[in-house]
């Protein structure tokens, strides 16, 4: 700021009683003046603690004065030498802040491109971590192939009759092999979802016949746990916009979710809310249900909330991730409301449709 811009503000801060009236004097930007005086021998200590004792004595009789003005009225310093004085301390004060300003600018460059480092080294790793993913993924799945080959060769008996144990054990290894299939799928979509490869097809779709699968895998899933599974699903819902294949990936993921926190004997609900021009889809489960400053975390990938080895719930922690990514892509977001052993709500909108 200049120097007639600062005088400027402090006349304005006298005239408004924010500041006495010290005739606005340049030598109210200078600090320590006396020091800096004494210093260039323009003053003798002596005369500075004359100064300093008539101003208090001044500024107990209730005028306030500046020690260049009591030197001046004490006839201790001439008027040239000190506004000699006060320009320099001034000049030097410009001088220590345009090296100080050159300075932080310098610092703000160094930090700046520092982080810009740091961003594109995250980049790099992201992407790493994407195509490691998306690689492993695919490699899993040609022994997975081959796996689900057998089981289904023993399960239909073309290699023997099965005693009923060995029927047992085939029916846990075909639970465990479709459990290890869609975790691997989940991997591939994940790494393509990472590189940019989420390819919406956004169009009209008819919920009723968008929901018959999801309904159905629901009600498996819920009886081979012991949950009660309800459906509150309206007769006629209107045409919505989004993507036929994703939008029921995600109601599965959300129920697939529910199902797993949801104690034996419990209750799983998917339902359907018409609401003018939006429909709200939500599943509510009465499962272990989330603490309050926890809700953000399970959107992050691969984040459990209890990350210990002998964690009680599996999974990767990709699905509702990637799940509120595809509804973002419909221009809307998961909502939840849960509270720690009473339960989970989890909801997103859609757009009906233009006719």
């Amino acid at each position: 700021m200049a120097l007639s811009a600062i005088l400027a503000e402090k006349k304005l801060k006298v005239q408004t009683g924010v500041l006495p009236d010290l005739s606005l004097s340049p030598e109210v930007l200078v600090p320590r003046l006396g020091d800096y005086l004494v210093e260039k021998e323009l003053l003798s200590p002596d005369d500075l603690v004359q100064a300093l004792t008539y101003q208090k004595k001044m500024r107990d009789a209730g005028q306030t004065k500046l020690i260049g003005q009591a030197l001046l009225e004490l006839d201790l310093i001439s008027r040239e030498a000190l506004d000699q004085a006060v320009t320099e301390q001034i000049l030097q004060l410009q001088m220590a802040l345009q090296r100080a300003n050159d300075e932080l600018e310098e610092r703000v460059r160094e930090r700046t491109a520092e982080l810009e480092q740091a961003m594109d080294r995250l980049a790099e790793l992201n992407q790493l971590k994407s195509n490691f993913i998306s690689n492993v993924s695919h490699e899993l799945r040609t022994p997975l192939t081959h796996l689900k080959g057998y089981i289904e060769l023993l399960e239909e008996k073309a290699l023997g009759e099965l005693t009923s144990q060995q029927a047992d054990a085939v029916g846990v290894m075909k639970k465990a092999e479709n459990r290890l299939g869609n975790l691997i799928e989940d991997l591939i979509q994940f790494s393509s979802y990472s590189r940019g490869g989420l390819d919406m097809q956004m169009q009209p779709i008819s919920l009723s016949d968008a929901l018959v699968e999801v309904l159905e895998k629901a009600q498996a899933l819920c009886d081979e746990k012991g949950l009660t599974f309800q459906s509150q699903i309206p007769p006629n819902m209107p045409p919505v916009m989004g993507d036929a294949q994703k939008i029921p990936w995600v109601l599965l993921h959300m129920i697939d979710n529910a199902v797993k926190f949801t104690p034996e004997s419990g209750v799983v609900r998917l339902g359907v809310i018409v609401s003018g021009r939006l429909v709200r889809l939500y599943v509510y489960d009465t499962g272990i249900g989330i603490p309050s400053d926890k809700i953000d975390e399970i959107f992050e990938p691969f984040h459990q909330l209890d990350g210990s080895a002998t964690r009680r719930y599996g999974g990767t922690g990709m699905g509702l991730a990637m799940a509120r990514q595809i509804v973002s892509e419909h221009g809307s977001d998961i909502v939840v409301r849960s509270k720690e052993g009473e339960g989970s709500y989890f909801e997103f909108v859609l757009s009906v449709a233009d006719n």
